[in-house]
């Protein structure tokens, strides 16, 4: 059976075999189906099996979920699930360096999307790539389920990149309210402890208990193996059955968590105390498991609470600007769940009247409750976040394991519904229930400004290279052997890569001019849903010599009402069929993206339409976005990633170029300084349908978006379309900017320069193939050597960006702990010297074709992937048949022509470096 994950609420199939269900599959009992989705278990070894085939894009997910995760850990072993999943990816018996074909390797040869994902009740693993190799994927996992080598090399250099994970997480204030949060509001349940462990146990974990940790859990008895997309259900199953069949049963039973968090007798609350600008509170509920009978109704209010500009803490605190934004972080768990309202305050405001201004709005809701109006609205917004939620072969299987997480992946198919019977007394029940004073954590983000000298030592000491105490163990012994007369899966060659099956997309693509403006539609397999990604020339290079923030406070009141509706009309027009429409902003343009149901798109673009043409310009509502704008950029002041983007920007890229990023001082400056008139004016000379780009995909119906288009844009006129740019040449090179932040445990560094390069330039594509070798994932030179070989890094990546319209930039970019900085840089200099210097060898080149190629035909697995390549490629003036170009082009590429236009466009020794954060001295030079 096809899956149909957008027909949410339609009559549902009971718990019986489909049709296309194989009935009867050798070595499998055939357990249960619902809504397209077939359940096996592999009799061998009580392996889990879901299928959900989709034939809509020839593309799989193959997924594994074990059930382990930070709740079956302890004290002394906490992240060691986490450190687990890291090292899952270092090296199993039958991929890994030693024998020349590592698991990473081999994924991205084929272009594969991959990674892994700790939480709570789970951690899952999963790849999405060409049907045709498929079988990879399941050789890999079988693999590793009981293969891991483990070794305590691996585990040494793979702690300090968690615990730059771990420092990363600490540069964010509501990061860290949140694992405040679950550490106050549970005392007992392993929930207290953060998924990423406590950087002690992180650092000191022997190997021997990673080892005893893995040899509990990771047995096919306890684990789902989810294949979602592409695939013939029969051949998926014999290929699960060939590799994981030969693995036996878990040899003693799995120990289950049964201690049981008693009751909170009372609230309780805490402050944070660190540098920045800006305050943040965050008010923690706890709430019942989430197959609980409760959980529908929590959904529908936090939907009620926060989504939307209708939503009751909306209007209660951002709209009274109070705070700049607000959200509600549902945790779904299997033992008991929590939902944290967190509210990023307003320049000004006391965490005092916040707290009481979100508070009184929850208690509103317990003691009068909401309107029918209210939970119908809430009910669409859910209905399409599912849709949407569920796009594309990952996604779903993304979903699934989240179901498999908490008990019982039926939740998946069924909460849907569960949340459509859902009623008004429901959400007043289980507000004055669980949304109580007595149930909640409260936390507070003060900043302060600076802080003592001595704090900032102890900061950058934490650092320091840890070893693990206790002796050294070999690597890890086989977990089974193949019993007598048992076939060995590994003797047969695995298939070479598959030949792409995407097919032509052009031709699929219907390009017409209606009302003026440049409209792009492709239907896809998507059933009942349309994604909606378009662009006006009116970026901030379009006032080049004005006030630097007028785009961008344009892109924030296009939805803040207009000459006929306020925005609270706007925005309940499409939540109550669950659509939605935002607007962002870049130095080129000012784009924008909705999602809605297939009958539903008239609607969306008629509200475009509205609020491209007519926006209100309102003075209170001006004011209100210049105070959110403001806190916006006051809170970039200490964030080392907003800091390093925006002066590196500036450093390589002339003023007034779109590429180039105005200091933040500046831009609240001329925030303070922009008018209501100057919003007018820049909208009379940019706005009209001249550079209108609107493309649609999914399950389009042409002739009624048409009309949609023809009667909402119609006797339209005016816009501007960008002009040529002056290439932005060589500034400051080899240029070195400290920008010192306090109180960061986590480096930010760039080092990049201007590469001269548009998407439509000849060299632009053999750039971007040798870039990729450099730095365009897990196997890619930087990576290899910064994270894998020396533990320096989380993260590591090069790429080329913002060519579109213009020249673009070229740049490396990672983190660092503080006292590791210096031997980051060496290292990623040396790197990039060698990769300029030598280039890529011919089988790298090979390598990363096959790699590049698979990557972008995975990428249009989903409409919304579809139509940002569609909307990226007409903004270049390259239209539709770039999508097919661009893999030819790749696939022509020669070795001499990468390795010139790497030295034609870059130089080492002539690039700008950015390192913003927490400094031990002035960084190596």
């Amino acid at each position: 059976m096809k899956l149909a994950p957008y027909a949410l609420f339609a009559a549902l199939a009971p718990l019986a075999a489909p049709l296309s269900a194989v009935e009867t599959a050798p070595g499998f009992t055939y357990v249960k189906s619902l809504d397209g989705i077939d359940e096996y278990r592999l009799d061998a070894n009580g392996l889990d099996v879901l299928l959900v085939a989709d034939h809509s894009a020839p593309v799989v997910t193959f997924g594994v979920a074990y059930h382990v995760g930070s709740r079956n850990e302890v004290t002394g072993s906490t992240g060691s699930t986490h450190l687990l999943e890291h090292l899952m990816f270092k090296g199993s018996w039958h991929f890994n360096g030693e024998i020349g074909n590592t698991l990473k390797g081999k994924l991205e040869g084929v272009g594969a999307g991959y990674n892994a994902d700790t939480w709570d009740d789970r951690t899952n693993y999963f790849e999405t790539l060409g049907s045709g190799d498929l079988e990879l994927a399941v050789r890999v996992e079988s693999d590793r389920m009981r293969g891991l080598l483990l070794r305590e090399s691996d585990r040494a250099t793979e702690m300090t990149v968690v615990r730059n994970e771990y420092e990363r997480g600490k540069n964010n204030p509501v990061r860290l309210l949140e694992e405040d949060i679950f550490s106050m509001a549970y005392i007992a349940q392993p929930y207290h402890h953060p998924t990423i462990g406590w950087r002690s146990d992180i650092e000191l974990v022997p190997i021997g208990k990673l080892r005893d940790f893995y040899n509990t859990f990771y047995w096919p008895n306890n684990a789902t193996v989810t294949i979602v997309g592409d695939f013939d259900p029969a051949s998926a199953l014999a290929l699960v059955r060939t590799y994981y069949g030969v693995i036996p049963r878990s040899p003693r039973p799995l120990p289950q968590v049964y201690t049981v968090e008693p009751d909170q007798s009372g609230p309780r609350r805490f402050v944070i105390k660190r540098v920045g600008d800006l305050g943040v509170i965050a008010v923690g509920y706890k709430t019942p498991p989430s197959l609980s009978a409760d959980a529908p109704a929590l959904r529908v209010l936090d939907n009620i609470l926060v989504n939307g500009k209708g939503s009751r803490l909306y209007r209660a605190l951002t709209d009274k600007s109070l705070a700049t934004n607000v959200d509600a972080e549902d945790y779904y768990f299997r033992d008991g769940s929590m939902d944290i309202l967190v509210a990023d305050l307003a320049p000004g405001v006391t965490p005092e009247r916040a707290e009481a201004a979100l508070t009184g709005e929850v208690r509103r809701i317990g003691d009068a409750g909401v309107t029918a109006d209210e939970v119908a609205t809430a009910q669409k917004q859910f209905a399409s976040e599912t849709a949407f939620g569920r796009d594309g072969p990952e996604n779903v299987t993304s979903d699934l394991d989240d179901a498999i997480a908490v008990g019982d992946w039926t939740d998946y198919a069924n909460r849907p519904r569960k949340v459509l019977a859902v009623t008004a007394d429901d959400v007043r029940r289980v507000a004055r229930t669980y949304f109580v004073e007595d149930q909640s954590t409260t936390g507070w983000f003060v900043p302060v400004q600076s802080v003592p000298p001595s704090e900032e030592a102890a900061l950058l000491a934490k650092a320091k290279s840890v070893q693990a105490p206790g002796p050294a163990l070999k690597d890890n012994e086989p977990g089974f052997e193949l019993g007598a007369g048992t076939p060995d899966p590994w003797v047969a060659p695995l298939p070479r890569p598959s030949e792409s099956a995407l097919g032509a997309i052009a031709p699929r693509v219907d390009r017409r001019t209606v009302a003026g403006v440049d409209v792009l539609t492709m239907k896809t397999g998507a059933r009942d849903i349309v994604t909606l990604n378009g662009s006006l020339d009116a970026g901030t290079a379009a006032n080049p010599a004005g006030n630097t923030a007028v785009a961008s406070l344009v892109s924030m009141m296009l939805d803040k009402g207009t000459l006929l509706h306020d925005k609270f009309v706007l925005a309940q027009g499409l939540s109550a069929v669950g659509a939605e429409l935002n607007f962002t902003v870049d130095g080129n343009v000012i784009g924008f993206r909705g999602n809605c149901l297939r009958k539903d798109a008239p609607l969306l673009l008629q509200t475009l339409a509205e609020e491209l043409r007519q926006p209100r310009f309102d003075p209170d509502e001006f004011a209100k976005a210049q105070k959110e704008m403001t806190a916006a950029l006051l809170r970039q002041k200490t964030d080392p990633n907003a800091q390093a983007r925006s002066t590196f920007a500036g450093l390589v890229f002339p003023e007034g170029h779109p590429n180039s990023i105005p200091a933040i001082e500046r831009q609240a400056a001329d925030v303070a300084k922009a008018t209501v008139a100057d919003l007018q004016s820049f909208h009379r000379a940019n706005f009209g349908p001249a550079s209108l780009h609107a493309v649609l995909v999914g399950d389009v119906d042409d002739s009624a978006i048409d009309a949609a288009v023809s009667g909402s844009f119609g006797g339209w006129t005016g816009g501007r379309r960008a002009g040529a740019v002056a290439p932005a040449g060589d500034l400051n090179p080899g240029l070195h900017r400290d920008i010192p932040i306090a109180d960061k445990p986590s480096v930010t560094v760039i080092i990049g320069q201007a590469d001269g390069l548009r998407l439509s330039d000849p060299d632009r594509v053999a750039l971007g193939l040798a870039t990729s070798v450099l730095g365009g994932g897990f196997s890619a030179h930087l990576m290899h050597v910064v994270r894998d070989q020396k533990g320096l890094t989380y993260g590591i990546y090069a790429f080329a960006y913002g060519d579109s319209f213009t020249d673009g930039g070229w740049s490396i970019r990672a983190t660092f702990a503080p006292s590791l900085l210096s031997q980051g840089l060496e290292a990623s200099r040396s790197v990039l010297k060698d990769w300029y210097e030598h280039g890529i060898t011919e089988a790298e080149l090979a390598y990363s074709k096959q790699n590049q190629i698979g990557e972008f035909e995975v990428g249009l697995a989903t409409t919304d992937g579809v139509a940002r390549e569609l909307l990226r490629s007409v903004q270049a003036g390259l239209g539709p048949q770039y999508l097919d170009d661009y893999p030819r082009q790749l696939a022509a590429l020669k070795l001499d022509q990468v390795n010139a236009a790497i030295r034609r466009h870059l130089d080492p020794d002539r690039m700008v470096t950015v390192v913003a954060g927490t400094l031990p001295t002035a960084s190596a030079k």
